[in-house]
């Protein structure tokens, strides 16, 4: 099924969910280094209510990544640069490292936040956009 201007809602879909995936395993991974790194107890964490909220927001957030990623790999494809994995991992590569790298750094630095929280987030966002990349550009163009 095409979402708009031939990206598939499948691909956008398990962009999305694929990338979700691996940020659980890789927060349940370091989760105690996390929580050190970022300051937070679970009864903290429980006292703000607990992760689910934070967890289904997260999950519409990188289905909205997932199509934006889509579109600008939409419009690489419509520029000539074929739609292909290996040209997603590349364009998600870019993006992680000329916007959220770039980000994360500046404001953990002005939150005060470890070096360690930055590698442990960055870590995570990298891994998303590395997949979302590959999955979108195998798999999301619409014949």
């Amino acid at each position: 099924m095409k979402l708009f201007s031939g990206l598939t809602v499948w691909a956008l879909l398990l962009a999305a969910v694929a990338s979700f995936v691996f940020g659980g395993v890789w927060y349940s991974a370091l989760s105690k280094q996390w929580m050190a790194a970022a300051n937070l107890t679970k009864e903290r964490i429980a006292a703000a209510g607990g992760a689910l909220a934070p967890t289904i927001i997260t999950f519409f957030c990188q289905l909205f990544m997932a199509w934006m990623l889509a579109g600008i790999i939409l419009h690489m494809a419509k520029a000539g640069i074929p739609a292909t994995a290996v040209n997603g991992l590349i364009s998600g590569a870019f993006i992680w490292a000329g916007f959220i790298a770039t980000i994360l750094i500046v404001s953990h630095r002005y939150q005060l936040q470890s070096w360690r929280l930055t590698l442990i987030d960055g870590g995570h966002w990298l891994g998303v956009l590395l997949i979302q990349g590959a999955i979108l550009g195998r798999f999301g163009m619409a014949g």
